[in-house]
């Protein structure tokens, strides 16, 4: 790359950085109480909330990550795209407007609503942190991965710093400026996002004068591989193990979402349910065209830029979209190239910046409010000022500290697809936090002892398959390659661990000597669909 890309990018970086910096001072001048910081007060609109959503979900992975992979292995990439929009229609249908009325700023509110408070809150607050980690991660990831293409591939150290960055201002937005300005932040991003996406969109299809076809046959020509490229089985149709793959990752995309922290988080900033459920309207909107649109953005790499280029540049193919748009703009060297990759760099830079800010909130809430005030009891001042203070405190320690072990952690992932990454993450959430959240808030025998057999029974096993499956080791793309301690053969732990975490909820609750509170349970069944209580 030039020293113009560098140059432009960095100017497009600087500014939004600002930008963003400016929204953090303005949200932090406003008073620090709990539900200002988790929930910004429960002022946002609709409208405001469903670009929120939709900016917390529109990640690196989705921008980044998806296009790599439909431009790397074709019709098996789009699974990512049809995955991530599917799972919306279970959070509308299902999770949205109950966990408004049941819940306060955290998941385990909704599951405490008829449950002890210490046991469900530890095993909530530990699985929603593991999740948001891991979330983080391939943010980080592909933090690194678009930085080492701006440097032109000889940035290995200044990925580092860059990966360091990233983690230093999402604690900043954090912990200065909560919810509100995580919000407002995630607003812009989505503007931005959706912005650069069309734009892109609009010059592959130009480019092929809307011919939907010569566009697919290009890109099968590209990728090396012929009319295979456009038919399943380059990535998942190898072996049975990869096609076992492929229905883990599918599970994990569609049912993953609604047990995700940093997505549960957003409908406790809208005043009602019903505002809850129309966010999630607009969301859908936003997110359905938006993965519409990568599924042209792969195959368009793949046609203009070639697989094997786009391999070249990064294996997993996390820089398929900035060469796209290096392309589309006149190509290395051309003024339209130049502006046009910088652009869509600093978008990708913002998704990123915006979506760790989310994930980050949603899990120091939890430490704060779940883990720190469960494990040690403390004396509340009248009112509750006392604990509100010292929730929001601990949460900007818990930011910090998190902060930390993500970058630690995505300084070994350097080398995996962001996309993939994030379906860990979604394996993990549906496995301990989706069980845990259904059983709760539809199935009148469920104790206490079944929610936590449920969180742990899918949270250990996904964990523990994860460590033992090749994306830690036993092969050339695992994140330790030296080493072979590989005895679970898929890479997502969903087909195994998603079922295991039903079945530990079903299992408890039966094994369990208490019997279920019928009156709390009428009291949350009547408060999720009615509203009525509802903090």
């Amino acid at each position: 790359m030039t020293g113009n890309h560098q140059g432009l990018a960095l100017v497009l970086f600087t500014v939004f950085v600002s930008v963003t910096l400016a929204i953090t001072a303005w949200a932090g001048r406003r008073r620090s109480s709990s539900v200002e910081f988790f929930a910004g007060g429960r002022l946002f609109s609709p409208l405001e909330n469903g670009f929120a959503i939709a900016g917390d979900y529109m990640s690196a992975a989705s921008f980044l990550g998806i296009s790599g992979l439909i431009a790397l292995f074709g019709y098996d990439g789009m699974l990512y795209s049809v995955g991530f929009l599917v799972a919306w229609l279970l959070v509308l249908l299902l999770v949205a407007e109950l966990v408004r009325n049941c819940g306060r700023y955290t998941l385990a509110d909704v599951l405490t609503a008829r449950m002890r408070q210490r046991p469900v809150r530890i095993a909530a607050g530990t699985s929603s942190v593991i999740v948001s980690v891991l979330y983080l991660v391939a943010q980080m990831v592909g933090a690194g991965s678009l930085v080492s293409l701006l440097l032109g591939g000889q940035g290995s150290a200044a990925r580092t710093w860059t990966v360091i960055g990233v983690g230093a201002l999402m604690v900043f937005y954090v912990a200065f400026g909560g919810m509100r300005a995580t919000t407002w932040i995630q607003i812009v991003k989505t503007v931005l996002l959706m912005g650069g996406t069309i734009t892109l969109t609009v010059l592959v299809l130009l480019r092929f004068h809307g011919d939907l076809g010569a566009l697919l046959r290009s890109a099968a020509d590209g990728s090396g591989h012929g009319r295979e490229f456009l038919g399943p089985g380059m990535l998942y149709g190898q072996s049975w193990t990869d096609r076992l793959d492929f229905i883990s990752l599918g599970l994990a995309l569609v049912l993953g979402t609604a047990g995700l922290p940093h997505i549960l988080s957003r409908f406790y900033t809208v005043p009602t349910a019903r505002s809850a459920r129309r966010s999630v309207v607009w969301a859908i909107g936003l997110i359905g065209g938006f993965y519409l649109m990568t599924i042209v953005l792969g195959f368009g790499a793949a046609a203009l830029v070639g697989s094997h280029t786009v391999r070249a540049s990064n294996a997993a193919g996390n820089t398929a979209v900035p060469l796209l748009a290096l392309d589309l703009g006149g190509g290395a060297g051309s003024t339209g190239g130049t502006v046009l990759f910088a652009v869509v760099g600093a978008v990708a830079f913002a998704t990123i910046l915006a979506v760790v800010a989310g994930i980050t909130l949603a899990s120091s809430a939890s430490v704060a409010h779940d883990l720190h005030a469960t494990l040690r009891r403390r004396k509340a001042a009248p009112g509750g000022k006392r604990r509100e203070n010292q929730d929001v405190r601990v949460a900007r320690v818990a930011a910090v500290c998190i902060g930390g072990v993500a970058i630690a952690l995505s300084l070994f992932a350097q080398g995996q697809n962001v996309a993939f990454l994030v379906g860990l993450a979604f394996a993990v959430a549906a496995s301990a936090n989706l069980p845990a959240l259904l059983f709760t808030l539809f199935w009148r025998r469920f104790t206490t002892r079944g929610t936590v057999w449920a969180i742990y029974g899918g949270l250990v096993p996904a964990v523990a398959l994860v460590v033992l499956s090749p994306v830690v080791s036993g092969s050339p793309q695992s994140l330790f390659p030296g080493v072979d301690f590989q005895y679970f053969p898929l890479e997502n732990p969903g087909l195994v661990s998603i079922p295991l975490g039903f079945a530990a909820g079903w299992l408890g609750t039966v094994l369990s000597r208490e019997r279920a509170d019928e009156d709390k349970f009428a009291e949350v069944e009547v408060r999720s669909l009615t509203g009525a209580g509802a903090v």
